[in-house]
C-alpha cells in the first residue's frame, strides 16, 4: 500500500539520521519482545507539514529510550501510518496497526477528527491512546475515555492564552474564518463565548471546507464587514495558503489578523509579507535557562537535518515518553493500568521542556500544559520566527475539569 510505504521510507530517513546522532539502540535488553507504539497521523494531505514533525519528536524519543533500556528492559518500535487527515483511513490504519502489528498502544494524529475516531477505536479494544495533535474539547470532554490521554492543549486553552490580549489591542468587532471540521468549530465556540463575555461582538463568519486553495470569495466577505479582528481557525495547508491570499488582497493592512494557532512549519513556509499577527503558541524552542531545552532542540535538530523542533515535535517527544514513564510507574504494558498510572503524572524537567510541572490532570486526562501567547517577528529568519510574550500555566486558563463534561469509567 503507497501509505505503508511513505511510513517506512520516513522511518528509514530517521534511522540514518539518528545512527549519525549516536541514538541508535546501545543497551542489551532483557527482554528483546518489543513494545510496539502504533503512531497514526498524516504524512500527506493538508494535515502533512504538522504531522510529519509529530513523528519526528516521537521517533527522537523512541531513540533516547531504546539507547538507555527500552520499556521495562524491552526494545520500542514505533510503526506509523498515514491517516491522510481522514478519520476513515485513520480507522483503517489503526485497525492494520492492531490485528497485524499487534501494537500495544496508540499515539499520533494531527486532524481532531481522526482523533476523535482513534479514541473510540482505541477505548473499544483494550489499548491506551496518547493523542498528540489533535484539539478539539470535547476528546478530554464530553467524548473522553478511559483509554484516551491529551498531549496538546484544548481549543478552550488555545483561545484563552490570547483572546483577552487580541480584544485589547485590536478590538471588539471579530469576523471567522474557520475549518469546517470539529477542531475549527471548537475553535470558534470558545473564542465566541470569550470575546462576548470581554464585550465583543462578532460581525461575520464562514466555514472554509479543508483543502480550500482558493479563499478570493471568503475575503471579498471579509472586506465588506470591516471587522477590527480577522480571527483565522485554520489549520495545516489552509492556513498558509489564506495567509498568502490575505496579504495579496491587502487586508492585513487595515484589519488586524490573528487567532489560536500558527505553528513554526506553517510560518516558515510563508514569504516575509505574509508573516504577522498574535496567536498562541504551545510551545516553543528558544527558552534560555529552563533546563534541557538546549539538549533537546541539539538532538532533534543533528537527527532530523539540522531542522528545529517545533511544539508539533515536541508532542510526539512527550507522547512516546509518557507512556514509557506510565510503564515503569505501573510495573506492566497492560493498557488500563498503564492509563491508570499516567492519572496525575507530572512530566519531568527533560520531558516537560517549559517552566512549571506539566502533569496529565487525572478526571479527564488532559495534559495542563503552559501556553506561549506571542507574535510573529516578521523580519526574523529561521528559526526566529516568533516573538514570545511569556508563559501561561494551563491552570490559570483551563477550564475546571468539572466543567469539561468528562467523566471516566474503566473497564470492569
Amino acid at each position: 500500500m503507497p501509505s505503508q510505504k511513505i511510513a517506512r521510507r520516513g522511518l528509514l530517513k530517521s534511522s540514518a539520521a539518528l545512527t549519525t546522532a549516536g541514538l541508535l539502540p546501545t543497551a542489551a535488553f532483557a527482554d528483546t519482545t518489543p513494545v510496539k507504539i502504533g503512531h497514526v497521523d498524516s504524512t500527506t494531505g493538508n494535515f502533512a507539514v504538522l504531522g510529519d514533525s509529530q513523528i519526528a519528536g516521537a521517533t527522537l524519543a523512541v531513540a533516547e529510550l531504546n539507547k538507555a533500556g527500552g520499556i521495562l528492559g524491552r526494545p520500542v518500535e514505533l510503526h506509523v501510518e498515514d491517516d491522510a487527515g481522514s478519520p476513515s483511513t485513520g480507522l483503517d490504519k489503526a485497525s492494520r496497526l492492531l490485528n497485524q502489528e499487534n501494537v500495544d498502544f496508540f499515539t499520533g494524529t494531527t486532524s481532531s477528527a481522526v482523533s476523535l475516531s482513534l479514541s473510540q477505536f482505541a477505548a473499544s479494544h483494550g489499548k491506551l491512546f496518547v493523542c498528540t495533535g489533535g484539539h478539539v474539547d470535547k476528546l478530554t470532554g464530553a467524548a473522553c475515555n478511559w483509554a484516551t490521554f491529551r498531549v496538546c492543549s484544548t481549543t478552550w486553552i488555545l483561545t484563552s492564552g490570547d483572546s483577552k490580549t487580541l480584544v485589547d489591542k485590536y478590538g471588539k468587532k471579530w469576523y471567522f474564518l474557520t475549518t469546517d471540521y470539529a477542531f475549527g468549530h471548537s475553535e470558534q465556540t470558545d473564542y465566541t463565548k470569550q470575546v462576548t463575555a470581554l464585550g465583543g461582538s462578532i460581525v461575520g463568519q464562514a466555514l472554509v471546507p479543508v483543502g480550500t486553495a482558493d479563499f478570493s470569495s471568503y475575503l471579498i466577505q471579509v472586506k465588506a464587514a470591516s471587522p477590527d479582528v480577522l480571527c483565522l481557525l485554520l489549520a495545516g495547508e489552509d492556513q498558509i495558503n489564506a495567509m498568502k491570499q490575505i496579504t495579496q488582497f491587502g487586508i492585513n493592512k487595515s484589519i488586524a489578523v490573528g487567532g489560536a494557532l500558527f505553528e513554526l512549519e506553517q510560518i516558515a513556509a510563508l514569504p516575509e509579507e505574509a508573516r504577522y499577527g498574535i496567536w498562541t503558541f504551545e510551545w516553543y524552542w528558544n527558552q534560555p535557562g529552563v533546563p534541557h531545552v538546549a539538549d533537546f532542540v541539539a538532538a532533534y535538530s543533528a537527527a532530523n537535518g539540522g531542522k528545529y523542533p517545533s511544539q508539533r515535535s515536541w508532542f510526539g517527544y512527550v507522547s512516546v515518553h509518557a507512556i514509557a514513564l506510565a510503564c515503569a510507574k505501573a510495573g506492566s504494558t497492560d493498557s488500563p493500568a498503564v492509563a491508570k498510572a499516567l492519572e496525575g503524572l507530572v512530566l519531568p524537567p527533560e520531558v516537560a521542556l517549559q517552566p512549571g510541572a506539566p502533569y496529565f490532570r487525572a478526571e479527564d486526562h488532559q495534559l495542563m500544559l503552559g501556553m506561549f501567547p506571542g507574535e510573529v517577528n516578521q523580519t526574523g529568519t529561521y528559526p526566529n520566527l516568533m516573538n514570545i510574550f511569556g508563559v501561561v500555566p494551563a491552570d490559570k486558563i483551563a477550564l475546571p475539569a468539572s466543567q469539561t463534561g468528562c467523566t471516566i469509567t474503566y473497564p470492569s
